[in-house]
């Protein structure tokens, strides 16, 4: 069945093209400067378009910047706001051994910047310049 449906579709489009090309050829024939102006004008339409939509959806590397520090900035505001929550335990209990290494491990791990990742590796060819 499904190569059935496959074969009226293919006759569809032919018959749709082989039209196209007749009305095309006939219009060529019939009027050649009018062909010539309105294959100009769909063409300048067309890149206008295009032109507005690549301005329109193409986003800047600022943007594209401060979407990132957005981000970053969400998650290290999640991970304090998670730790925020976790339950504490009575000071009386603590040790200063513990207090010691929870301070120490506090200012490593307080770090609110993301690492993006770069061309580290890739190193210039300075001979070429």
């Amino acid at each position: 069945m499904a190569f059935l449906k496959n074969r009226i579709s293919i006759a569809v489009i032919s018959f749709v093209i082989l039209f196209a090309s007749i009305g095309l050829i006939s219009r060529l024939i019939t009027d050649p400067i009018g062909f010539v102006k309105n294959i100009a004008v769909l063409l300048v339409v067309g890149v206008l378009i295009w032109f507005i939509a690549q301005r329109l959806y193409k986003s800047s590397p600022q943007k594209r910047e401060q979407k990132a520090f957005i981000k970053a900035a969400k998650k290290s505001k999640k991970r304090l706001h998670y730790k925020e929550k976790s339950p504490n335990k009575p000071a009386s209990l603590k040790t200063n051994s513990s207090l010691k290494a929870k301070k120490f491990k506090r200012s490593t791990t307080s770090a609110h910047l993301t690492v993006i990742e770069g061309k580290k590796g890739k190193k210039k060819n300075r001979a070429s310049l």
